[in-house]
């Protein structure tokens, strides 16, 4: 089972809005097959390990592991529990029940009634983890909410803005950089505010990996943003979010979406994104959008970088009072990692 999650997340960044899956084919304690789920709309894990196995007869004294139930529904491709049914396979061995309603039990029923042993709970909290964003999905009505930012030495975020100084300040050094660009491809989407445009002008790619870039997200209550900023670059898809009724959208990749933004923006935000099948978000904004979601208490998982230097004036980092799960060194930057479980 270890080597279905490590199988499944070789998949992280192209399967979504499908869940992370390996499988593995065992006989007589050998490994004769594996495979995992490699792009959205491709074969499934199951198909992949069952077409790895050189003598297919060996396939009826054999177990298959997988780290999700198999799917009973016709989606993008055929029932893999059908497949496990019609190759013979007697044993499968689960990690983790898939919430999804079209499965949710009908694929380990399915087995069931035809016969299959079926052991499920295997590794389920390591499963659990490695598919939380599928899970906060299906199971909270929202994308899993990754909160990134960097601070300095001195607990500072960005530097005084007081002159009008535009253009992004680096407080972390190249390693954290590719890092950062790194998640970004793994992830559905990325949304920072409207100051954040306007001082820094980012562009939100993954230029620095190789990788699809995120969705653009957006936070512009007014309507202000022109398509001069780097975020408008036809390179991915971009949402806007707006309380302004009759701004139209300049762009054929700008979707412009007007939602309530005094009540309960970051709800009203995250259902919508749910709503488009987008299973996680990056926040990357500054310290008011980072503020909104550290308020509304809605986020998942805290990626905090801290810098060697010091920038003595500026505007200070959210101050967090829980202790991080885990500290590493990137480069000669420190990441602590909050995580919540799900």
């Amino acid at each position: 089972m270890r080597r279905c999650l490590q199988l499944a997340a070789l998949g992280l960044g192209n399967t979504s809005p499908n869940p992370l899956v390996g499988s593995v084919i065992v006989h007589k304690d050998i490994i004769i097959g594996e495979g995992y789920h490699k792009q959205y709309g491709q074969a499934h894990a199951e198909v992949n390990a069952i077409e790895n196995v050189v003598d297919k007869s060996l396939l009826i004294a054999s177990t298959l592991y997988v780290n999700l139930e198999p799917c009973a529904h016709f989606g993008k491709t055929p029932p893999c529990s059908d497949l496990i049914i019609t190759m013979k396979i007697p044993r499968v061995v689960i990690c983790n029940k898939d919430p999804f309603p079209e499965v949710a039990g009908k694929g380990i029923q399915k087995l069931l009634d035809a016969g299959v042993e079926v052991i499920t709970g295997v590794l389920d909290n390591e499963g659990r983890h490695l598919n939380r964003r599928f899970f906060t999905s299906i199971e909270k009505k929202r994308p899993y909410v990754i909160m990134k930012w960097a601070k300095s030495r001195d607990a500072f975020m960005d530097i005084d803005r007081g002159a009008g100084q535009k253009g992004s300040h680096q407080i972390t050094g190249l390693p954290a950089q590719r890092l950062v660009h790194k998640w970004r491809a793994q992830e559905d989407a990325i949304l920072i505010g409207l100051n954040t445009v306007k001082t820094d002008d980012p562009s939100l790619t993954t230029r620095l990996v190789d990788g699809k870039n995120p969705i653009r997200v957006v936070i512009d209550p007014r309507g202000e943003l022109s398509d001069t900023y780097k975020i408008f670059d036809a390179n991915a898809r971009l949402i806007i979010f707006s309380d302004i009724k009759n701004k139209t959208s300049e762009n054929s990749i700008e979707q412009r979406v007007f939602i309530d933004l005094t009540i309960d923006p970051v709800g009203e935000m995250l259902g919508y994104l749910h709503q488009q099948n987008i299973r996680s978000l990056i926040v990357e904004g500054g310290r008011f959008t980072l503020s909104q979601f550290l308020s509304s208490e809605i986020w998942d998982e805290i990626r905090l970088f801290t810098g060697q230097d010091s920038i003595l004036f500026g505007m200070p980092s959210p101050t967090l009072t829980i202790k991080p799960t885990t500290t590493e060194s990137v480069g000669d930057d420190i990441l602590d990692v909050y995580l919540r479980s799900i």
